[in-house]
């Protein structure tokens, strides 16, 4: 019996896309169904800016929504299909093989047939897409047959492969303010339809504010905070939820970013920009996110020497000496109590003295060589002279002047190759 039931309800979903299960997640009952419901996004979906005129002009043409968990970008997919009266099909690229799309793309082709009806394929995850299955979509991109609306937490621009790439618009979403996150939960706790209006549910205000300060920016996450408190309050006579509650339900919850997508990256680089602008404020606060969110706390020594030799350099040199030394320490200390040499270590980094001439040296030497073709042999007086008839029989070495024969252990001397006798490298106000 149980079978029929799986089959006759997956039919129905398929043949009724809009059908939602009465036990259906909040956040998935509260999905908004229009322009209006949407909670922000203001600068792609506002009144004639692109991505909303690309949806209600009737337009074809694919696109890839990118932006952190929970701006809305399934949403936004389906809001453009219900514009344009499209079939919706929504697949993973992690889960979904070739077969699953040749099963869209066929549907899509009766749906047109029979309808006069397009059909938006909305890709999931869209940066894991291969290459077996992208040879079986673009072709029906290309033609028509399927509208692609692609969704990735990662950068397009290094995760999603060029081919499908340029065949979509990118539009990029921001992580929601907090006031707009209030917002989806006050109307939560009011809807009476789909929301916890029939509730009674009383958030308090200190219980409400952890509520949206640990969504990060995250609508489905505030949202399921909210539901976890409601089903734990629920048996009881009072609604009041109060700050324990929510402390509760909340505890260790995740705070942060995917270590290791491109947020990595991003919040790796905010943490040595701040070094590099003397913020100390600023580096400790990425310091804060990046142990949080669970990074190897060797990668987090390393930007810190990369630092220390780039940014402060022989400004002030014993920097370099203070992070190896953290580095030993934190290896042989361990997460918690290696927060505070790394803490140590990143303040006295921030507050040093800065000189790039290390790092600016190297890299014009490197242009001129590997770029430039400025490539030349070692002048006869600089070469070895340490075996038989070097200087004897090719003279090399012979009008090399020894610098400690002279007074101060200074001569004047060409140690660059003719070609580049006048070459300066080093920035001579930072030349120590």
């Amino acid at each position: 019996m149980s079978k029929i039931f799986n089959d006759f309800r997956e039919l129905v979903v398929k043949l009724f896309p809009e059908y939602e299960s009465p036990v259906a997640p909040l956040a998935d009952r509260l999905r908004p169904e229009s322009w209006e419901r949407f909670a922000g996004q203001e600068h792609v979906i506002g009144g004639g800016l692109p991505l909303r005129d690309l949806v209600e002009s009737g337009s074809n043409l694919s696109f890839i929504l990118w932006g952190p968990p929970g701006t809305g970008k399934t949403t936004l997919a389906r809001i453009a299909a219900r514009l344009t009266e499209s079939e919706f099909y929504e697949i993973s690229a992690v889960n979904a093989g070739v077969a699953d799309i040749r099963k869209v793309v066929d549907g899509a082709r009766q749906t047109w047939k029979a309808k006069q009806k397009g059909t938006v394929l909305f890709i999931d995850e869209i940066h894991r897409f291969n290459k077996a299955q992208q040879d079986a979509v673009l072709p029906h991109i290309e033609n028509g047959t399927v509208r692609l609306i692609g969704s990735t937490t990662e950068n397009p621009s290094f995760e999603v492969n060029p081919a499908l790439r340029s065949r979509c618009q990118t539009f990029r979403l921001e992580s929601l303010e907090r006031e707009q996150i209030r917002d989806i939960l006050n109307r939560a706790l009011v809807d009476k339809e789909k929301g916890l209006g029939e509730s009674g549910l009383e958030v308090f205000p200190e219980a409400m504010d952890m509520m949206v300060s640990h969504a990060n920016g995250d609508a489905r996450r505030a949202l399921n905070f909210l539901e976890a408190v409601h089903d734990v309050v629920a048996p009881r006579d009072s609604k009041q939820v109060d700050l324990k509650i929510v402390e509760g339900i909340i505890q260790h919850a995740a705070t942060l970013y995917d270590k290791k997508g491109s947020e990595h990256y991003d919040h790796a680089s905010a943490f040595q920009k701040s070094l590099r602008g003397s913020d100390a404020d600023a580096a400790i606060y990425w310091l804060a996110k990046l142990i949080a969110g669970g990074e190897d706390p060797k990668f987090i020594v390393r930007r810190l020497l990369v630092t220390a030799a780039e940014d402060v350099g022989n400004a002030d040199p014993q920097a370099f000496i203070l992070v190896q030394s953290v580095a030993n320490a934190v290896e042989k200390l361990g997460f918690p109590e290696a927060r505070i040499p790394l803490a140590q270590a990143v303040i006295y980094v921030a507050q040093a003295p800065k000189d790039n001439s290390a790092i600016v040296a190297i890299d014009q030497a490197l242009d001129d060589i590997q770029n430039k073709g400025l490539s030349y042999p070692v002048p006869d007086h600089l070469k070895d002279t340490h075996y038989k008839d070097a200087k004897s029989k090719y003279g090399f070495g012979v009008d090399y002047k020894y610098p400690h024969n002279f007074p101060d252990s200074i001569v004047e001397q060409e140690y660059l190759p003719e070609a580049l006798k006048d070459r300066k490298y080093v920035p001579r106000s930072e030349k120590k």
